[in-house]
């Protein structure tokens, strides 16, 4: 965990700068699998008990606005095929509209990824997901503050995504827990838009996760994040999180 904590510090220096009262990007060491895990949404995998969650997730502009209404939280593993991906969204009321991929899925109750394999490029990678389990793929060379232009041709290849929801799809007049999201994101996935080299022990990475929230009579939506963003905007990858890829097992191994 001392190796871990040094590389993070130095890391922290290429990040773009906070202003005062700002958080630094948050990291997450994503231990290897330790067994198989089945894309089902259920997370009941025997692999996903090494796996730490990270904080719960908060308002994309940090601690200066308030704690989310519902808790959100992700967990990660890896091997030589796939980036795993599982996130628990408190939600006493599922529901989800779009079924054609490619949709604009954030216009419903979402979750999302945002991936930079190549850190020290501009180009990342962007997915969302409901909880119909439809999915929006799309890469970016640049921001869209550097008039970077989104290229919704290209689809994740290999993608494995599963939803499961604790209480009812689109029934209101009940109450639910929330759904929980799986998500089996191939490490080839990049190479149709650029060659991106499979991840080691110490590889690093940067990530962020989003959910957006609607609420019934309010015109504007929620922005919830694990790494806050400091500002209303995802497109800023230089405050995304670290995502460091370890051999580790168990954070016990240690």
């Amino acid at each position: 965990m001392k190796a871990f904590a040094i590389v993070f510090g130095a890391m922290l220096a290429g990040a773009v700068p906070t202003a005062a009262g700002e958080s630094a990007p948050l990291a997450y060491e994503c231990l290897r699998a330790a067994g198989p895990i089945r894309i089902d949404g259920k997370l009941d995998d025997p692999a996903w008990r090494n796996a730490p969650w990270t904080s719960d997730f908060v308002d994309i502009e940090g601690d200066s606005k308030p704690r989310p209404k519902f808790r959100t939280r992700v967990k990660m593993l890896w091997d030589e095929q796939f980036l795993y991906i599982a996130a628990e969204l408190e939600e006493p009321e599922v529901k989800a509209t779009l079924t054609q991929r490619d949709s604009v899925i954030f216009k419903d109750n979402d979750f999302e990824v945002f991936i930079k394999p190549l850190p020290d490029t501009k180009s990342y990678y962007e997915f969302e997901i409901n909880a119909l389990n439809t999915g929006w793929d799309l890469f970016l060379p640049k921001p869209y503050n550097e008039d970077g232009q989104p290229d919704n041709s290209w689809d994740i290849e290999g993608l494995k995504t599963a939803i499961a929801v604790q209480g009812t799809l689109n029934q209101p007049a009940d109450k639910d827990q929330g759904w929980t999201v799986e998500i089996a994101y191939p490490l080839r996935a990049f190479a149709s838009r650029q060659a991106v080299p499979l991840p080691g022990h110490g590889t690093t990475w940067r990530i962020n996760f989003s959910r957006v929230e609607w609420t019934a009579g309010q015109p504007k939506e929620d922005n919830w994040v694990w790494s806050p963003q400091g500002l209303i905007d995802m497109h800023v990858p230089g405050r995304w999180g670290y995502l460091q890829f370890s051999e580790n097992t168990s954070t016990l191994n240690k």
